[in-house]
């Protein structure tokens, strides 16, 4: 066996030990309306008399393919964890990609010979595979719109760097026909793949002074723009999607929903190392008006922003994954106004730029210290402590009642939370803890009508 096919086999090993405990988790919250109770998903038939004026086809082929095969959710969790690991050897494969090119500029991030005990690459990819924060993206069921688009996304960023660098042999069809192909597929998973063109340029920007012409590159991704080019026409014309973004700008200002994003962004970003309070319904609010704390905070991300697009020149690991994750959080958490501020599973494919930066950052440790033996202990106690935080935060997913009175501990002045806990408790055959949490939604939001319509269910009994 060598050295790549031991690092896919630990990281493999790495995503069943962090998520062996998600396979046996309940359906919750959206999966009910997108999954359970939507017809839609439910046969062949019914899919394909959807396509024409449904979003995300192919997101909801899979729905169908596992409701076919088995209506429990073994089965989706199952394709869930799959998926996370095939993103897992992609990041691998793409941060090793990355270290070659970074290499090629003289940047080199690990050092030779006995102190290569732990790359950077294998340490990012152990990071992706078993931070708690991905267990949105993973152990959600329809977290599955993230995780199956990142799947589709990534592969088309490693079709096109392998094409590339055999552009003039016969794999060119990796950089003209698979990795368009792929961004093609990711979009019709979920819409926010539109980001990749907008990727393969940061990549090409990692070459610096040695990379190709700009009328090079951009003829080896005219397919890619093609692509993003008829897919913004669709989103605007499709009779699925338009009613949508039409709705979400009716939601809040652009104002307000600039300002509210700036601490969105904060708050996920602290998810990175705030690993102990995940919450599937945080509770942010919408900020109208700049405070000091808003500055503060806006001015932390400029700061992050400069820094990296100041690094690609001379730390350009650091200004990749900067970049990576500003790029990637931009379609969520910038000037589209949102119900729901910011949810966890936006740092899935995000995230991958933080886990580079730490990768990174060690390798260095590594490479300074007298002692790399005691930066190889602290990265397995890392990457071991996340694993089992997440195999913690698996368990709020077993059940509904788990997962709401998981929440409601991390937004206690949500009524929503509470709303849900009620229904849990309902559903589970616990009037009096129902009505209780109805109650608290009530006093939260006296004008929260579901709540009260709950309420009076419950009492009816």
């Amino acid at each position: 066996m060598n050295r790549s096919h031991g690092a896919y086999a630990l990281l493999i090993c790495a995503v069943c030990a962090a998520y062996f405990n998600a396979l046996w988790g309940d359906f919750q919250f959206d999966d009910y309306n997108v999954i359970v109770q939507n017809p839609v998903v439910h046969s062949w038939a019914a899919w394909w008399s959807e396509v024409p004026h449904g979003i995300r086809p192919l997101l909801k082929a899979t729905y169908t393919l596992n409701w076919i095969l088995g209506p429990d959710a073994f089965g989706f969790h199952l394709l869930n964890v799959l998926v996370h690991a095939g993103n897992t050897l992609l990041v691998y494969a793409l941060t090793t990609a990355l270290l070659r090119e970074l290499e090629a500029r003289g940047a080199r991030l690990w050092a030779s010979g006995e102190r290569d005990t732990l790359t950077p690459a294998l340490l990012a990819a152990l990071l992706f595979a078993v931070h708690p924060v991905q267990t949105e993206a993973v152990t959600y069921i329809s977290g599955r719109s993230v995780s199956l688009m990142a799947l589709l996304y990534l592969g088309s960023v490693l079709a096109y760097v392998r094409g590339r660098a055999a552009d003039e042999t016969r794999q060119r069809w990796l950089l003209y026909g698979l990795s368009p192909g792929l961004f093609v597929l990711a979009l019709l998973v979920k819409e926010v793949a539109v980001t990749l063109p907008a990727a393969l340029l940061l990549w090409e920007m990692l070459r610096g002074a040695g990379r190709p012409s700009w009328s090079v590159i951009l003829r080896r991704q005219a397919l890619h723009w093609t692509v993003l080019a008829a897919a913004v026409v669709v989103l605007f014309r499709h009779p699925g999607y338009y009613p949508l973004l039409a709705f979400s700008f009716s939601v809040r200002s652009l104002q307000d929903a600039v300002l509210t994003q700036i601490h969105g962004i904060v708050y996920l970003l602290s998810r990175l190392v705030w690993v102990h309070h995940l919450n599937i319904d945080p509770d942010l609010p919408v900020i109208s008006r700049w405070t000091p704390a808003l500055a503060a905070e806006g001015l932390f991300l400029a700061t992050c922003l400069g820094v990296g697009v100041i690094s690609l020149r001379r730390h350009p690991w650091v200004g990749f994954g900067i970049l990576w994750v500003f790029l990637h959080l931009l379609p969520t958490n910038s000037v589209v106004p949102r119900l729901d501020v910011a949810n966890e599973r936006q740092l899935y494919l995000a995230g991958w730029g933080g886990f580079l930066l730490i990768g990174a950052a060690l390798a260095q440790l590594l490479r300074a210290t007298l002692r790399p033996q005691i930066v190889s202990a602290l990265s397995v106690l890392i990457v071991v402590g996340l694993g089992a935080a997440t195999v913690l935060r698996n368990e709020a997913y077993r059940t509904e009642v788990a997962l709401w009175e998981a929440t409601v501990r991390e937004s206690p002045a949500k009524a929503r939370a509470y709303n849900n806990l009620g229904y849990a408790y309902a559903l589970a055959g616990r009037p009096g803890e129902a009505e209780e949490a109805f109650g608290t939604a009530l006093r939260l939001d006296p004008e929260f009508a579901l709540a009260r319509q709950n309420l009076s269910s419950v009492r009816s009994k």
